[in-house]
């Protein structure tokens, strides 16, 4: 029998998530141009050793293959047929990598879309998140991770598909920058706290930040949502350090050791899942897992 996730939150318990995903698909073959979750299907073994590799390295909690996964997205590669099938099969290799004994949460990212710009209605995005979290749902996740976010209306439709489809838990994270000014906002303008508001009032029972900021930039974060909500669970998916682009690439320039030694932190300021975004690695999630269990 499966673990309740919030009850596993609420008992105190700091969980470790995993890390980037696309930065080891790519490590493994994945063309530049290549959809990712299309191997899902042609790179089954590919995908279940990444999520596997969290696993071994301490990960309470394994995302999955699908962050793109959605129809919009998916009708770039001629894909969107395959929406169903290409999500069940995400949450399938991430299940039988977790086992029963850690959780697994499905990825759903943005469209890439924007809802004032008309090309693409409300509606149409509701029943492309809902088919998305269906499958996913039918693939064996135990809730859903709506990430990297930055408009409210998308967020808000996502969510209450999401809820149409299932009755999972669900966790929904925006991507801040901070301002000139030292205020963190989305790239539309929203600030944690109205992400807070609206995300909460939608029905996500975990907020939260991904990409975008180091463990440095989350702590801040952290503690804004914290000073106006003591309860909620939040989530955070740090990225390995501020990008830099170096030798003709660009670079996550943060260590394991170095992620590692903002953990500590990172939790005291009121995160209750910790895992990475962008540049981060199996080893750096060992590396925190060792931090936290000390």
């Amino acid at each position: 029998m499966k673990r309740d996730l919030l009850q596993t939150i609420q008992s105190g318990r700091i969980l470790v998530s995993d890390g980037a995903w696309g930065t080891l698909l790519h490590e493994r073959g994945l063309g530049t141009c290549e959809c990712p979750e299309s191997w899902n299907l042609t790179h089954r073994e590919d995908v279940h050793a990444i999520a596997k590799g969290y696993i071994d390295a301490g990960s309470d909690i394994i995302l999955t293959n699908s962050f793109g996964a959605n129809p919009t997205k998916l009708s770039h590669f001629g894909l969107e047929a395959n929406t169903f099938e290409l999500n069940e099969a995400a949450a399938s290799i991430s299940r039988q990598a977790a086992g029963n004994d850690h959780f697994v949460l499905g990825s759903m990212g943005p469209t890439g879309v924007m809802l004032m710009m008309g090309t693409v209605s409300e509606d149409e995005l509701f029943e492309g998140f809902k088919q998305q979290a269906t499958a996913l749902a039918k693939g064996g996740v135990d809730g859903l991770c709506i990430e990297t976010m930055s408009a409210v209306d998308e967020a808000v439709i996502a969510i209450q598909a999401a809820k149409a489809a299932c009755n999972l838990p669900i966790a929904c994270t925006f991507t801040f920058e901070k301002t000139a000014g030292g205020a963190f906002r989305t790239m539309m303008g929203v600030s944690p706290g109205e992400m807070l508001e609206a995300v909460k009032s939608a029905g996500a029972s975990i907020i939260g930040s991904n990409c975008g900021n180091g463990f440095e930039q989350m702590i801040e974060i952290v503690r804004e949502l914290r000073s106006m909500d003591r309860t909620t669970p939040i989530l955070i998916h740090a990225n390995a350090g501020k990008p830099v682009f170096r030798d003709g690439e660009t670079v996550f320039p943060e260590t394991p050791e170095d992620m590692a030694g903002r953990v500590i932190e990172l939790a005291a300021s009121g995160a209750n899942i910790i895992g990475g975004c962008c540049g981060t690695t199996p080893a750096h999630i060992k590396a925190m897992v060792r931090k936290l269990r000390e």
